[in-house]
């Protein structure tokens, strides 16, 4: 069976905690769900489960980065909705140094409605000082919490329910350049840009149009060399996400 987002983002959880003995990682509620158990087990005294509080989750990561740790919120996308005033006040304008797991970014299929996550790509893009990647695939997901987690200020990583295309994930804790995204087609007329797992339909479609894909990776900074290059080449761009706009 193929790899699952969360059980990837489980795996780097545990792979980074030791590595970096500041890690410490917050949950509420959400243990089994952002695919925790291992890191609960391995590592409890650095294990947080603050219980459906999404709000305490946030402030609780902001007073542990204030005081020198390394934060890893995991929350599904939705529920970070519920602890906006704290990303804001508590995180983003101190500007501190942590990460935020959002799984269940985008559509979620059989979890429904309440679940989906349609809104963190518009309502964090506003935020100051706050970054947001969305990997297209398993081993993107890795390499971005990474680079995420090697930041000096919040960094919100986003991937979806369920899991990817199968690619090979990597063993290291090396992330991908921060900010940067790469042109993974090159066609004429039209370029797509694709933003997290909705790559791979804008890769089969771009074989039928003849157009170029960029993988942009980051949805905040966006590229913007690679965006000055295609748009000189092409007649159209077109963006293609999982969001609201």
């Amino acid at each position: 069976p193929k790899t699952t987002f969360t059980q990837v983002f489980g795996q780097w959880l545990c792979d980074m905690a030791e590595a970096d003995p500041a890690l410490v990682a917050i949950t509420p509620a959400m243990r089994e769900g952002s695919g925790m158990v291992e890191f609960h087990q391995r590592f409890p005294g650095r294990y947080h489960d603050v219980g459906i509080a999404e709000q305490h989750a946030v402030t609780f990561a902001a007073g542990l980065a204030c005081e020198g740790l390394q934060p890893v919120v995991a929350i599904y996308s939705t529920f970070l909705q519920r602890a906006y005033d704290q990303l804001i006040h508590d995180v983003a304008l101190q500007n501190l140094p942590m990460v935020f797991a959002l799984d269940r970014a985008g559509l979620v299929g059989a979890d429904g409605a309440t679940h989906a996550g349609a809104y963190d790509i518009a309502y964090l893009r506003c935020v100051p000082n706050v970054s947001i990647a969305c990997p297209s695939d398993e081993a993107e997901t890795r390499q971005l919490l990474s680079t995420a987690h090697a930041q000096n200020h919040p960094v919100a990583v986003r991937y979806p329910r369920g899991s990817g295309v199968g690619a090979a994930i990597p063993k290291s804790l090396e992330g991908l350049p921060f900010g940067k995204g790469e042109l993974r087609r090159r066609g004429r007329g039209i370029a797509i840009l694709a933003f997290g797992t909705l790559l791979h339909p804008a890769l089969a479609a771009a074989e039928t149009l003849g157009a170029s894909v960029a993988n942009m990776r980051w949805v905040k900074p966006l590229d913007r060399e690679l965006l000055l290059d295609v748009a000189r080449s092409h007649e159209a761009l077109v963006t293609v996400e999982e969001g609201s706009v």
